[in-house]
């Protein structure tokens, strides 16, 4: 019996991308609603020895007898993200992940991704695609189903730090969970990056009726119903990280976490809720860098670890935003709650994606086919 050895996939550039829907923030919400259950469920695998891990990372040295050898500069990661996602994904892929800081002095984005979807059975290719836009909206759309769950549900106020992608996307998907928002407390850097931001929300939500730019984490955490962090800084020194004080904390507030944060002592202590997006990414972590795993994992689920470590909290302390997604926990369960949730990202959340904007153009035809072979030369 003669078997069709013919491999074909696609090529899906940024534009291509936009056009097969991967800025519709609310369907990959929803997206990585249903992800978020598969993995409570257990239906995927990640890299490492608990299936978790983040990915495996290329690292520097500070000196090297190679003069062509890049320097562990700011945020330069050279670094693969695989996974495998069940359900009605049925898919596995991998992100290339190549950042350094030193890009937007270039004009370019601090990070540039791609991202190969694969065939589960064979392992052929079925999709090599653009993955900024992908990875910058499955991750905003985590914390989007953060709030879905844990955001009081007249929240209006959303205090900002960090102005640029993660804060846009994260916004886009407050915005589609929590329809009454109305107002915007930023702080940025620099002046080009708070105007970039102030006129995408004026175009983008015209129901934005306040944005207000501040000076201090205290005037961009205090009074807000929604506070997210997303900034980016070197790691190394915590005392550097951006901190949160429990009396900026508004009763009620939900605080969204995907960037570099520490917590005063009032903050950490029991009776704020802490959610994680899973627990193992962070036991991946903390086994694979030095300890403090905060001082290397600038994410504050990377303190909770710590935290476990040092006997301050015990692992059933920490709640699995997967849990809450499936029910089996439950979400806010009054107005005066205060609940934090750290976002660390994973690869599962962009093979769920790219596995529906993968769909989505192939149904509409978007892409460019390209041919890997007819038969393999080799077999």
């Amino acid at each position: 019996m003669s078997e069709n050895t013919k491999i074909d996939f696609i090529y899906l550039s940024e534009p291509d991308m936009i056009k097969a829907g991967v800025m519709d923030m609310e369907k990959c919400v929803d997206t990585m609603e249903s992800m978020f259950t598969l993995l409570y469920k257990g239906d995927y695998r990640m890299a490492g020895p608990n299936s978790d891990s983040h990915g495996a990372m290329i690292t520097f040295p500070e000196e090297s007898p190679f003069p062509t050898m890049p320097k562990p500069t700011a945020d330069r990661r050279l670094m693969a993200m695989p996974a495998y996602l069940g359900g009605e994904f049925q898919t596995c892929g991998v992100k290339w992940y190549g950042s350094n800081i030193a890009n937007r002095e270039k004009g370019l984005p601090r990070s540039i991704l791609m991202f190969i979807l694969n065939d589960i059975d064979t392992g052929a290719p079925m999709a090599y695609m653009s993955a900024n836009l992908l990875s910058a909206y499955r991750t905003g759309a985590v914390p989007g189903v953060g709030a879905r769950h844990l955001a009081r549900k007249d929240s209006k106020v959303v205090g900002l730090l960090g102005p640029g992608v993660m804060g846009k996307t994260s916004i886009a998907a407050f915005m589609a969970t929590c329809p009454d928002i109305d107002t915007i407390k930023v702080k940025g850097r620099g002046q080009k990056s708070l105007d970039s931001f102030i006129g995408w929300v004026k175009e983008t939500y015209p129901q934005i009726t306040t944005i207000t730019t501040v000076d201090t984490l205290e005037e961009v955490v205090r009074d807000s119903d929604i506070v997210t962090y997303c900034n980016s800084n070197e790691t190394g020194d915590v005392s550097s990280y951006p901190e949160v004080k429990r009396e900026w904390v508004k009763p009620g507030c939900f605080l969204s976490m995907p960037a570099y944060c520490r917590l005063d002592d009032t903050m950490e202590t029991n009776d704020v809720r802490k959610v994680l997006d899973n627990t193992g990414l962070y036991q991946a972590w903390f086994e694979e860098v030095p300890k403090p795993a905060h001082q290397y994992i600038p994410i504050i689920g990377a303190r909770f670890m710590d935290m476990v470590d040092e006997g301050k909290l015990s692992l059933d302390q920490l709640e699995d935003l997967g849990a809450i997604t499936a029910g089996a926990t439950p979400g806010r369960a009054n107005d005066e709650e205060i609940i934090i949730l750290s976002v660390g990202g994973m690869p599962v959340e962009d093979v769920a994606w790219a596995t529906v904007i993968y769909r989505t153009a192939i149904e509409q035809g978007i892409g460019i086919k390209l041919n890997l072979w007819d038969s393999p030369e080799l077999c």
